[in-house]
C-alpha cells in the first residue's frame, strides 16, 4: 500500500499508526464489529475467517507481513465482512479512520495508495471467483499448499506448514476428504509429508507443476 508514496507522505501515514501485538490465537476483530482501521502487518502470519451458513469455519486467505487488511475501515462507518485472527505471534501497524481523513486532507494523493489497494483486493477475489468456478479441486488444494509454502518458508530445503486440513481446504475451497486424498497422494510421490497438525512441502516446485502454477 506504502509503494507508491513519497518519502514525506510515507512518514506521515507511518505516524498516525499505532502498534499492535497479538499473540498465536487472538482476534483481531470479529465479523460484523464496527470497522474503524485498517491493519499493515508488520510481522507475523494472520487468518481470515468466516462462519458459512452451515456453521463450519472457512478461512478466506492467510495474510503475511507488509500486507493489509480492514481496508474499507477507511471508507467510513461500516461493519467487518469477515474475522481476523493471528496464527501466530504477530505485530500490526493499526491506522483510525478518523486520523486518516486528517492525513488525506494534509496529503490528498494518499488516497490513491487506498485506491490502488482496493483494486488489488479487488483483482485479487475476481482471480478467486473464475478459480472457484473452473479449476478443478485437486488443483486448487495444490495451488494453495503451494502458496502456503511460499508465505511460511524460512529459507531453502522444507517448509512446514501448520495450517489443519479443515484450513487448507477453507482456503481452496475444498472438502476435507479432497484435501486428504490429494495430499497423500503428493505424499506417495515424496512432495510432501503429512502430519498432525499440518504438511511439511518438500518439493514446492512439483506441487506447483501440478497445480497448473
Amino acid at each position: 500500500m506504502l509503494t507508491n508514496l513519497t518519502a514525506d507522505e510515507r512518514n506521515a501515514f507511518l505516524g498516525i499508526a499505532r502498534r499492535r501485538v497479538f499473540e498465536r490465537g487472538d482476534i483481531v476483530f470479529h465479523r460484523h464489529d464496527p470497522a474503524d482501521a485498517l491493519h499493515l502487518i508488520r510481522r507475523g502470519r494472520f487468518a481470515v475467517r468466516i462462519v458459512t451458513p452451515l456453521g463450519y469455519t472457512a478461512t478466506l486467505a492467510t495474510l503475511v507481513g507488509g500486507e493489509t487488511f480492514g481496508e474499507l475501515a477507511l471508507l467510513g462507518e461500516r461493519r467487518r465482512t469477515a474475522s481476523v485472527v493471528a496464527l501466530e505471534r504477530g505485530e500490526t501497524l493499526c491506522v483510525h479512520q478518523p486520523a486518516f481523513a486528517a492525513l488525506c486532507r494534509r496529503h490528498p494523493t494518499v488516497t490513491d495508495a487506498l485506491a490502488r489497494a482496493l483494486g488489488a483486493r479487488i483483482d485479487q477475489l475476481s482471480a478467486q471467483l473464475v478459480e472457484a468456478l473452473y479449476v478443478p479441486a485437486e488443483r486448487r488444494v495444490l495451488r494453495r499448499v503451494a502458496d502456503l509454502a511460499t508465505a511460511y518458508r524460512a529459507g531453502d530445503g522444507v517448509v512446514e506448514v501448520p495450517l489443519t486440513q479443515e484450513e487448507v481446504g477453507g482456503l481452496a475451497g475444498a472438502a476435507r476428504g479432497t484435501v486428504n486424498r490429494v495430499l497423500k497422494d503428493a505424499e506417495a510421490r515424496g512432495e510432501v509429508r503429512v502430519r498432525r497438525g499440518g504438511v511439511l512441502v518438500l518439493d514446492q516446485d512439483a506441487i506447483r507443476r501440478r497445480g497448473g502454477l
